[in-house]
């Protein structure tokens, strides 16, 4: 059902964002998105940011945007690299702009504008190094 909320173009949108947001840094952002979320939000993207492998970046950079759309429910969870560098309330301000779009059912611009959002900040603290920086984890999305 998740799926089919995203079309190939909404997709390809969202993708885009992520390998924009990655261009200019080390950092590392996916996208994971389900119907349902039964318990607390973010406890259930910790357990997604594990299996991803997220936490096995070279940085600790990873980001990650967990949607669960049916349940009305969403988090971000930034790995200890960035966590330890961005302002308190960083991820509270993504998180409203994104709510925004997504009281509107706009979840592709929302998610578009918060993975920017991210990105920048990735940009200032994770500067993309050249020299052997490689793209750690897939830039698609994953749905369950």
């Amino acid at each position: 059902m998740a799926e089919k909320l995203f079309s190939d173009a909404d997709r390809a949108i969202i993708t885009t964002a992520i390998r924009d947001a990655e261009k200019e840094t080390s950092g590392e952002i996916q996208v994971h998105i389900e119907n349902h979320c039964s318990g607390d939000v973010l406890d259930r993207a910790a357990v997604l940011f594990e299996k991803l492998k997220m936490h096995r970046t070279k940085q600790r950079n990873a980001v990650l945007f967990y949607l669960a759309v049916e349940d009305h429910k969403f988090a971000i969870l930034g790995d200890a690299g960035i966590n330890s560098v961005v302002p308190d309330n960083f991820w509270e301000n993504i998180k409203e702009e994104m709510l925004v779009h997504f009281k509107k059912r706009e979840f592709t611009e929302g998610l578009r504008k918060g993975i920017a959002m991210a990105g920048r900040q990735l940009q200032q603290h994770f500067p993309y190094d050249q020299k052997g920086d490689i793209n750690e984890l897939p830039n698609d999305i994953s749905f369950e």
